[in-house]
This record gives structure tokens, sequence and C-alpha cells, in this order.
């Protein structure tokens, strides 16, 4: 992504006039520019292969809670996620919330009890028109040819543009060191610093060595990935047959996170 140093300071004044909360604003300001995708990026040879990644998240399949806290857990052991113990300075992968918090707008008063009460699995949704790739003024933040929104933790300088873009809260910052809050160190994947800003990266160090992604694995089968430009593949025959919802898909950022809600299965 190019940028000079009137467009840094000019969003910049942007971000100072409306505060980091300025979310709806600066997203609709970025929406109508040029987007600049760091689609050089891409995975090596021996990777999986493919046009653009994507989830169904079937949440009738996670028979108890104890199987959503397995999908988290897994995700933020191998991945160096640190637990500060309190919400505020919370740092998430992939977390829980309410369905009215998850899909904000798709309130139906006749929803079933089990949907309504249900905790609802969250992360990135590696949009394919991603607003945090545009408001990165270091390219920490692109988009790789596979659709993968990933990062790049050694750029990123804190100025927490990504967050204000990011219209799914899909970003934590470190407000503090996290490494003296890692249990268990995982050697394979890099610890981050006071300073930087993180997500989830659809497990590309998996992807990149022919491995399906960490919470896809830990799920149980209730989370399928594919190539959703694949007529054949797995995720493309889910969505063709099934009604499925994604995340405030009136934004236009086409989110590659697909969701089946409903029944008495769920939790």
């Amino acid at each position: 992504m190019s940028i000079d140093r009137r467009q840094f300071l000019k969003r910049a004044g942007v971000l100072t006039a409306l505060g980091i909360g300025g979310t709806t604003f600066l997203f609709n300001s970025l929406n109508t520019a040029t987007p600049a995708e760091a689609s050089e990026f891409a995975s090596p040879q021996k990777g999986l292969k493919g046009k653009r990644w994507g989830m169904v998240v079937d949440m009738k399949k996670f028979k108890t809670k104890e199987d959503i806290q397995l999908v988290i857990d897994s995700c933020h052991k191998i991945h160096n996620v640190p637990n500060f113990g309190n919400p505020k300075d919370e740092i998430k992968w992939i977390w829980t919330d309410s369905f009215e918090h998850v899909f904000p707008g798709t309130e139906n008063k006749y929803l079933d009890e089990n949907t309504e009460k249900l905790p609802f699995l969250a992360l990135c949704n590696h949009c394919d028109n991603p607003p945090c790739v545009r408001a990165c003024p270091t390219q920490a933040t692109f988009k790789r040819k596979d659709g993968v929104v990933g990062m790049d933790f050694h750029r990123c300088i804190g100025c927490r543009f990504c967050m204000a873009a990011c219209p799914f809260g899909a970003r934590s910052f470190n407000f503090r060191d996290p490494r003296p809050f890692i249990k268990e160190i995982d050697p394979d994947y890099p610890t981050r610093t006071q300073g930087v800003v993180e997500k989830c990266n659809l497990c590309v160090e998996r992807l990149d060595q022919g491995l399906l992604p960490e919470c896809v694995e830990a799920s149980k089968g209730a989370i399928v990935f594919g190539d959703l430009d694949d007529p054949n593949s797995e995720v493309r025959k889910i969505l063709s047959k099934n009604y499925t919802i994604r995340r405030k898909p009136n934004l236009g950022t086409e989110p590659s996170i697909y969701y089946l809600i409903g029944g008495e299965e769920n939790v």
C-alpha cells in the first residue's frame, strides 16, 4: 500500500477529531478510497491452495459451552494470546458474545430461546473488502491473494487506525507487555510487545504448512473451512444447501465467515 505523509496526517486528523470510537464515519470515508491490498502476500508452494478462504460456523453442532471454550483455548494457546485476567485489557482472537451483539440489526422477537441465549463465536471476518487494510499506514495489515487478512506485528506502530476502521471489534491492543501473561509460550509463533495490535490471522502459519486452522480441528466438525471460490468445496456445498448469515453484511465489507444458527440442538 502506498501512502504519503500528507495522507497519513489527514487520517490522523480524522481520528483525532472523532476519537478512536469514530468507527462508522471512518469506515465510510475509507470505503470510498481506492483499495490498497497487499496482494503480493501469498502462501508458499507447499501450503494449502485457495482463491478465497472462508468458514461456516455451525452453532448447532456445539453441544456444550465447554465445546466452544475448547476452540477458544486451542486458538489462544498456539498463538501466544495473553490472559490479563480482566475484560478491560482482554486480547481476543476468537471469543463469544450474545446473538444481539454479534448480529446487531437482526432482531427477531420470535427467535427461539436457545439461539437467543447461545454464546456465539466471533472472530476476524477476513473481509473481501477489508477497511482495516486501507486504514493501516504501514502495511502492518495486509490482504493475501488467498483472501486472508494478515498482520506483520513488527510493522505495527500502534496507531490503532485499523481498530477504528474495523466494524466488528475484531482487533485488540496491547496496552501492557503481554508476555508475562502467557501461561506457556509456544516457541513456534511470535509473541507480541506492548503497543501492538493483534487479531485472528486464520492460522496462516498452518495454512502455509498444508494444515487446517486450529479452530477448525478443535471444533470437531462444527467449523468447516474451505475455498469460497471453489463450487466443489465443502463450504460452498453447505452454503448452497443451507440458509446462513454473516455479520453486518450491509456495510459492504463482504465477510468470509458464515453462520448456521437456530434449532433445538444448540447449547
